[in-house]
């Protein structure tokens, strides 16, 4: 029996604080490399006023940084999907990490706009750490824990975008000087450094005695029936129409980082990194297809699909309305200040600390598809809520408003990754990168959607495309019985994962 995933006759408690179990200590050591992936990510945020001053950047600049902090995590999160099941998530996470800490200190110390904009770009990279602990996490916790466990792991570790704003202006005015901003972020990049060599030193990818299973192929998404080729081609297609969003909103038409010349070299590059994806996709399926797939090695790409339509409207919907709350407040209601507006903007976020883990609890407790049936429903109303409000409402009670919305919107997010670690396991790494990359793409969605209307609209838009997402997962199978690994020795596992 393959890990932690045969012991199904656990109990689906978990104690955070029993530090003797090694799942337990894998689990706070994986959340916290996430969650300082968060940190670098963001450590920007909450000091863009320092950086324009500093480099007297224009509005246009700024906007164009915050564009290019998300460009580069799509495809990312494809990519250390591959690799993370491949090489496993021990030596990824800690290669990750340490890239990142020089890339945030290179963005620390740039100098010019050139420079802040390349690092700033590349930093879009650490955004796929999430990937990594996915996979990590659901080879340490058996079927009836992994949605809680997945859930806070990724609600602890997505705190580190409010940590950053809560404490990195802090740190920049005790470091002081005009410069403070710059040892802020630089210093982030070393604890980054420094916690890279101690997740090598601690983390493993299995517990002891346990098969870390890889993909016979890769290079692309091995899926096992020709359907399923032909759905994983059409999937891709979403996430190259978001990077030509992302080009067209830099050129003269958004932003204005470079020229329209430069924007239509980048649409012709993206048609052919498809051409080329869609060739190796098919090179990679077409013969084990034609040969016969082995009935134990199938599984659903339906549920793929589903999933990444969920989390599409799940963390894509929460992206987008994080970026936009603060002005949402500031705009709507009389005599609120920038500084209000901020923090009560931030209760969204804050909410990812209990939310996400209750939506992983809820799933493991009462059944994957019936709980992601109400949250992405929850979603729906709770957006269409939020698009009726205005100026005339009591202020507390816009606030409850977002957060009851927030507690779905993260819930929901939980609940998609109870999921993904039960699919295929050899392939948990490129499911939870595709899903991954799929919030992303709704995150320029619906941000593209907001530069075309009002508040209102946008809130009702994010929940009619959930509606969508509403239908989609009730066509979602809920995981029963086993799947079926096979070891490089050819040995045949069995996974309970239901």
């Amino acid at each position: 029996m393959a890990g932690a995933a045969s012991a199904a006759g656990q109990s689906s408690k978990l104690n955070l604080l029993n530090f003797a179990e090694q799942k337990i200590k894998m689990l706070h050591l994986t959340w916290f490399a996430f969650f300082l992936t968060f940190v670098i990510w963001f450590a920007h945020a909450p000091l863009l006023m320092h950086i324009k001053e500093a480099l007297a950047l224009t509005d246009a600049q700024i906007r164009a940084l915050l564009i290019l902090n998300v460009a580069l995590t799509i495809p990312a999160r494809i990519v250390v999907g591959m690799m993370v099941d491949k090489y496993g998530p021990r030596i990824m996470y800690s290669v990750l990490l340490f890239i990142s800490a020089l890339l945030c200190i290179g963005f620390a110390f740039a100098n010019t706009y050139d420079a802040l904009a390349l690092f700033r770009f590349l930093l879009g990279f650490v955004g796929a750490g999430f990937v990594v602990g996915i996979r990590l996490v659901g080879e340490w916790f058996p079927h009836n824990q992994v949605g809680t466990a997945e859930g806070i792991y990724g609600g602890w570790g997505n705190f580190g975008s409010a940590a950053a704003a809560m404490t990195l202006p802090t740190v920049a005015l005790m470091f002081g000087g005009e410069n403070g901003w710059r040892y802020a972020i630089a210093s982030v990049g070393v604890i980054s450094a420094v916690y890279s060599l101690i997740f090598y030193k601690f983390a493993r990818n299995t517990p002891k005695g346990s098969t870390y299973f890889k993909p016979k192929k890769t290079g692309a998404m091995v899926v096992t029936s020709w359907g399923a080729l032909w759905a994983l081609i059409l999937m891709n297609i979403p996430m190259h129409l978001a990077l030509g969003i992302l080009a067209w909103r830099l050129s003269p038409a958004g932003v204005n980082l470079f020229s329209e010349t430069a924007m239509y070299g980048i649409w012709g590059a993206l048609v052919v990194l498809f051409i080329f994806q869609t060739q190796q996709t098919w090179k990679i399926n077409a013969e084990h297809l034609r040969e016969g797939v082995p009935e134990h090695d199938k599984y659903s790409f339906k549920q793929v699909g589903i999933l990444n339509i969920a989390y599409f409207a799940t963390f894509g919907s929460e992206l987008a309305v994080v970026s936009m709350l603060p002005l949402y407040f500031l705009e709507t209601f009389e005599g609120m200040t920038a500084v209000k507006a901020g923090l009560l903007a931030s209760a969204f976020a804050f909410m990812n600390l209990v939310s996400r883990p209750m939506g992983g609890w809820f799933s493991d407790k009462f059944g994957r598809r019936k709980s992601m049936v109400i949250l992405i429903g929850g979603l729906a109303a709770g957006y269409f809520l939020m698009g009726l409000m205005d100026s005339h409402w009591w202020i507390p009670l816009a606030v409850l408003a977002v957060m009851a919305c927030s507690f779905f919107v993260q819930a929901g997010e939980g609940a998609v990754f109870a999921i993904v670690p039960l699919i295929k396991r050899s392939m948990t790494g490129q499911i939870a990168g595709m899903a991954g990359a799929y919030g992303n793409v709704g995150a320029v969605v619906y941000l593209t959607v907001l530069s075309y209307v009002d508040f209102s609209t946008f809130f009702y838009v994010i929940a009619a495309s959930a509606l969508i997402g509403l239908v989609a997962v009730m066509f979602l199978d809920d995981p029963k019985g086993h799947i079926v690994e096979v070891a490089e020795d050819g040995t045949v596992h069995r996974i309970n994962v239901g």
